[in-house]
């Protein structure tokens, strides 16, 4: 998202979003102004007349939005099947760019133009096809001498098609198409169809049950269950319409018999239906206490849950669209054991939809890895500038944050990636749950007992723990990734760490941790959620298992688009949906039994052998 003359952002900014992104810094810093902006976009909110920067231009308030994960087919203007390529509606980027701009400076400020930056034919005659209607295509098609007569006419896209298919040089280039003029408002109806439904939930209200804190996750409900019977309810609302003005012409031929100078016409008058309008929603809880009755945490958590809840019940559906949670703070109100297990929830709940979270709360911070990191720093000058976490930026967000060791820590434990923090608790509680005594490594990381770093790239806990000094133990956990005979990856910072003190490092015996999930858990996993995969049999130890799941769920899809034929983009983003789901899904459907046929060197249970002997012996110091 770019955003340009909105509350403290005079100057364009902007800012990219992971599956779960975390806004830090300082208080007034613009967090909340981010999550406005987009509530404003996705769901056709107007601003208000203090939402225009003071000191730039508020008549050229700008909300500008870029979308990936595209559908391969859509419906535009018409009933036939077309593409954002094949209408070159698509930046250079191949990413949706649509800018919303807004006149500010208005006591009731209104939306002045709704364009898509392109690369898009300049030509005269291609250039304006998306603002003409069927007959005035049929028109230009006519002049250019072009014959229509192996295509269906009655549809827009295929005439648009067969237009720009007649040059040889559409010289292409990045210009603005507007969508809300002539028959482009037909194709901006059609998109708004398929851009993600946003829910914000913010910190600063009160959550009584009919506060609308406590409505807007019940309204998303209500508002995406309409969206899905739309068509029906229209149709009921057209049948009532048509059975009232039959009433009115009968009572117009009474009175007419009586009187004719009593009236010459009777037309019913039918306001807008809004129908999420006529769905009123409360919460109660236990006994039928309601919610506001509460106390403030457990209010907050219950709301918070609808989120998950909404977007497990998105899992189950096909063919639905994104979701994006924004949630302000979600650490308000929670004892810090709360927040450690709320913040895992929402990283869960990034399987299936974007989350977007700001917080103070060093805690949850350090939870992320630093690329899903956002510090919105104010320089001198009070503009602002969005920093990603990485190498060089990390030490300017400890600061910020006043982070500082936890003395309760017993133990730190580094592994490569987020990925495998998640492999890590999900073993670790599936055995548990099958009566297997090993360390319960998701309660010892919630009590503060245990922090884990990634070392796949610079976290922000590696700045704030100085391992070396805090005299703790560590327990390091490597990728093999080679086939032996030879070494593996990280053979020699695996020897510097067996050197020190108090400190074991090893790497897996198998490629990386997802080749130690049985097929019958990754089957279960997918089959929860509606997707059918066949496996036959386990994987070998050093198969690509992200890779070869990514692709077994996209061939159960019905896309027309073979594996092979998608963009190297677009499988990088299903082999990360994958490896997001064999870790945090597919890991806590393993039991003792599969682990044990997929693991007889009892590899995993070393690793929590040793982690449990090294807990244990910082314990006894």
């Amino acid at each position: 998202m770019r955003l340009r003359n909105f509350r403290c952002y005079v100057d364009e900014i902007s800012i990219d979003f992971d599956n779960i992104t975390t806004l830090i810094g300082k208080n007034d810093s613009g967090k909340s102004t981010i999550m406005d902006a987009l509530d404003i976009f996705l769901n056709d909110i107007d601003p208000d007349k203090d939402d225009g920067s003071k000191n730039g231009n508020p008549k050229d308030l700008a909300i500008i939005c870029e979308f990936t994960n595209l559908p391969d087919e859509l419906i535009l203007d018409d009933t036939n099947p077309t593409n954002l390529s094949d209408e070159y509606l698509l930046n250079e980027r191949g990413n949706l760019e649509i800018h919303k701009i807004y006149d500010g400076h208005l006591q009731s400020p209104k939306i002045s133009s709704i364009e898509a930056c392109a690369y898009h034919p300049t030509i005269d005659g291609v250039k304006d096809l998306l603002q003409l209607k069927n007959a005035e295509l049929k028109a230009r098609a006519m002049e250019l001498h072009i014959d229509l007569s192996g295509i269906d006419s009655r549809a827009n896209a295929p005439i648009r098609k067969c237009i720009r298919e007649h040059f040889d040089d559409l010289r292409l280039s990045s210009i603005m198409i507007p969508l809300n003029e002539d028959n482009a408002k037909k194709i901006w109806a059609e998109l708004l169809k398929y851009l993600p439904v946003f829910a914000l939930f913010k910190s600063d209200r009160a959550s009584t049950d009919q506060d609308p804190e406590a409505q807007d996750p019940l309204k998303t409900a209500v508002q995406e269950a309409i969206k899905a019977k739309e068509a029906e309810l229209n149709a009921i609302a057209d049948y009532i319409k048509n059975e009232v003005k039959k009433i009115a012409d009968s009572t117009l031929e009474k009175l007419k018999e009586m009187d004719p100078k009593l009236a010459t016409q009777l037309n019913p008058s039918f306001s807008t239906l809004k129908w999420h309008s006529l769905f009123k929603t409360s919460i109660t809880g236990d006994e039928g206490i309601p919610i506001n009755k509460r106390g403030s945490g457990v209010k907050r958590l219950i709301l918070l849950n609808f989120f998950r809840a909404k977007a497990e019940e998105k899992v189950k559906t096909s063919n639905q669209e994104s979701v994006i949670y924004a949630i302000e703070e979600p650490e308000t109100s929670q004892h810090p054991n709360y927040q450690i297990m709320l913040f895992r929830a929402l990283n869960d709940l990034s399987i299936e939809a974007q989350v977007i979270i700001s917080t103070h709360t060093p805690m949850l911070a350090r939870g992320v890895p630093d690329c899903e990191l956002r510090y919105i720093q104010i320089n001198e000058d009070n503009t602002r500038t969005i920093l990603n976490g990485c190498d060089h930026t990390n030490k300017i967000f400890t600061k910020a944050l006043g982070v500082l060791p936890d003395n309760n820590v017993k133990l730190f434990i580094g592994i490569e990636g987020c990925h495998d923090i998640s492999f890590l608790r999900g073993i670790s509680k599936a055995l548990i749950e099958d009566g297997i005594d090993v360390p319960d490594i998701e309660k010892l990381e919630v009590n503060g007992e245990i922090i884990f770093f990634p070392l796949g790239g610079s976290n922000l806990v590696l700045w704030t723990s100085r391992l070396k000094h805090l005299n703790r133990p560590e327990f390091h956990l490597y990728d093999r990734d080679t086939t032996p005979p030879a070494d593996p990856h990280y053979k020699q910072e695996i020897d510097d760490i067996n050197n020190r003190e108090n400190c074991f490092a090893c790497s897996t015996l198998k490629k990386e941790m997802e080749n130690y999930i049985h097929k019958d858990a990754i089957i279960q996993a997918y089959h929860d959620i509606g997707i059918n995969i066949q496996i036959p049999q386990n994987f070998n130890d050093f198969d690509d298992v992200p890779l070869e799941i990514a692709k077994l769920v996209h061939n159960s899809s019905e896309s027309q688009n073979t594996w092979i034929q998608l963009s190297p983009k677009k499988q990088k983003e299903k082999i990360n949906r994958s490896k997001r789901m064999l870790n945090l899904v597919a890991v806590k459907k393993m039991n003792h039994r599969l682990l044990n046929e997929i693991d007889p060197a009892e590899d995993v249970f070393s690793w929590l052998t040793k982690i449990q002997q090294l807990f244990n012996q910082d314990n006894e110091t």
